[in-house]
């Protein structure tokens, strides 16, 4: 094999011209292969991969910097830069990453997960390398979905001001997670069936150059002039209108074409634009069927393209998604928002039954928050569904326009908690930490998905924002004779005892259950406490149970600064509460990817650890 040849950072220069067909087909071949089995992101890493390719010959790594925006495509990346032999781990804990990570390569010189910043860093990258005087090239590789971000356009308006090279590649397939909406999908299509533009363009650049003396002269003086053919043909140019030279579009799936272009392109000076048309999900056919099924797939089956492990339970998701499609059958007020991520957070079904009610604002969380405070200003119950690790994008929004202004705006807030496999930049276990700290913020969290279902309908009888946060996965079916009617700031008792008191909130209840059942085979009594609110917390019950315990073990999945434990602590404290402490939460750190389970383990908050740690607290206090 081709690819067997390639052992490290700029082998692939070794390859002739003439085998780098058959390298691409192998590189989606073991892509195809390995994602199968260990699951991943399929459709992005599959259309990049003669983009890649031409980036790898025509720079030299780790000297010249390649920024990955979101870094769903950096696959190839990996395997060109040495890292092949440990597909087999990827996504795993203890194996390699899906997205660039600096502690796995030199190559990898940005760690990425979320989008829009590949411009911005890689700005700061410029100015570092022309404050120090080096010469090395700084490219950013940036998708059409990332660039309906906002802070992408801040980085361009930054970048107007620059004199020397610095290279933004717009890898254009035509959709992000969900299909791109708004202006600028809009602008780059226009762009892309500009046929007329580009051969008139290149017939009058011909016919010029062979006038002698003059020609050239009157070239360069077209391609200088800002009102040049291509502002006359096609409207609005918006990134030579920003200062950025635009080249382009271009076939990403031909090297050699991308591989000048890359070289010429950093000739440039300033800031240029390469825009690069390719095909999401390119040789394997259901991927470039149903790119956003395959755009973050479990292991699947390659003849059949079916999941290996289907999934006969619904997931938190398919619930939300069921119950607020019925809500909004009988109330015409309701609305749904989200952030390119229609499927991912269940509003596909919302878009098919009421499409004139749903809003797509594309990657734009800020945005998606302050256009539900305006919908909430005139009368209508704007939902907004958003995973944690993304809401956290919009946290001044939170703040300033919606609960600052007391409006009744729903936050869907899906994979809270430990997600797994995608890693730091996207475990959602901050948003209790920074929900609970805005003044005026309901945030409840289920124990199962008929609490969930109830939650939500109790969401629109409060009339103020309402935060509502549930975990990745199957949702959990256990207690449901447990249903006490929602009431603000009220938990519920599910079994009374004496000794300790278990306070669990959301996904945590299943661990604090099955903790109870652990402690009572031990000969050791509790009661247990669903929260349901970590704020406003039920503080009249904890002020009833503190005076019939000797110890409150909290159950939280956030990080402990500034969590539910922590408020709970405070309160006791602020009371004096004569009672000890046990918090359960996560250690201030970001956690690395791996199966959900086996994070849960190594960090200690997994059912038998709790249980441990109770039973050495008992044995200690009996000393």
């Amino acid at each position: 094999m081709i690819l067997d040849r390639i052992k490290e950072p700029n082998d692939i220069k070794k390859i002739p011209s003439a085998e780098w067909k058959e390298l691409a087909q192998e590189i989606r071949e073991f892509i195809i292969e390995n994602v199968s089995k260990t699951g991943g992101h399929l459709s992005s890493n599959l259309g990049a991969i003669e983009l890649t390719m031409a980036l790898h010959l025509a720079f030299h790594l780790p000297e010249d910097k390649i920024i990955w925006d979101v870094g769903h495509q950096s696959y190839t990346h990996k395997i060109l830069t040495g890292r092949k032999d440990e597909f087999d781990k990827l996504r795993q804990y203890g194996g390699i990453s899906g997205f660039p990570k600096r502690c796995e390569s030199d190559c990898d010189v940005y760690d990425t997960g979320h989008s829009s910043n590949s411009i911005s860093a890689g700005l700061g990258f410029v100015a570092a390398r022309d404050l120090a005087h080096d010469n090395y090239n700084v490219i950013s590789v940036i998708g059409d979905g990332a660039m309906t971000g906002g802070l992408a356009f801040e980085g361009l308006n930054n970048a107007a001001i620059l004199k020397k090279n610095f290279i933004i590649v717009l890898n254009d397939n035509t959709m992000s997670i969900s299909r791109n909406v708004g202006g600028l999908p809009m602008h780059l299509s226009n762009i892309r069936t500009a046929d007329r533009y580009r051969d008139l363009k290149q017939n009058v650049i011909n016919s010029l150059s062979k006038i002698p003396k003059y020609g050239d002269k009157m070239v360069s003086n077209i391609r200088k002039t800002k009102s040049s053919l291509k502002q006359l043909l096609i409207p609005g140019m918006i990134f030579e209108n920003l200062g950025a030279t635009y080249l382009g579009p271009f076939d990403g799936h031909d090297t050699m074409s991308m591989l000048k272009v890359f070289v010429e392109a950093s000739k440039i000076q300033g800031p240029v634009v390469i825009h690069v048309l390719t095909q999401k999900g390119k040789g394997y056919i259901p991927a470039q069927l149903h790119p956003d099924r395959f755009h973050g797939t479990g292991a699947f089956d390659i003849e059949s393209a079916m999941p290996l492990k289907e999934q006969t339970q619904p997931n938190y998701t398919n619930v939300f998604s069921s119950v607020i499609s019925k809500m909004a059958q009988k109330d015409e007020k309701i609305v749904a928002i989200t952030a390119a991520m229609e499927d991912g957070v269940g509003l596909k079904k919302f878009k098919k039954l009421y499409p004139d009610r749903f809003f797509d604002v594309g990657i734009a969380e800020g945005h998606a928050v302050s256009f539900g405070a305006g919908l909430a200003m005139q009368g209508y119950k704007p939902v907004i569904a958003i995973y944690s690790s993304f809401l956290q994008r919009a946290y001044d929004e939170i703040i300033t326009d919606v609960a600052l202004q007391k409006l009744p705006v729903i936050f869907a807030v899906d994979r809270a908690g430990i997600v797994g496999a995608d890693g730091e930049t996207h475990q959602g276990i901050f948003d209790l930490s920074y929900l609970c700290s805005i003044p005026g913020m309901v945030v409840m969290a289920p124990k199962n998905k008929w609490e969930l279902a109830d939650m939500l309908r109790a969401a629109f009888e409060f009339n103020r924002p309402v935060a509502i946060r549930y975990p990745k996965g199957t949702a959990w079916d256990g207690l449901q004779d447990n249903r006490a009617k929602i009431e603000l700031g009220k938990s519920e008792v599910i079994k009374k005892g004496s000794g300790i008191l278990l306070f669990a909130l959301g996904s945590m209840v299943k661990s604090a259950y099955e903790v109870s059942n652990n402690l009572k085979e031990q000969g050791i009594d509790s009661t247990l406490v669903n929260a349901r609110f970590a704020m406003p917390f039920d503080k009249e019950m904890l002020k009833e149970l503190s005076k019939k315990h000797d110890l409150i073990v909290t159950f939280e999945e956030n990080v402990r600064s500034g969590g539910f434990s922590q408020h709970i602590e405070s309160f006791i404290k602020e009371e004096n509460i004569d009672i000890d402490i046990m918090p359960i939460a996560l250690e201030d750190d970001f956690i690395e990817h791996g199966d959900v389970n086996v994070l849960k383990e190594k960090l200690c908050i997994d059912e038998i650890s709790i249980t441990d740690r109770i039973i050495s607290y008992i044995k200690g206090k009996s000393k």
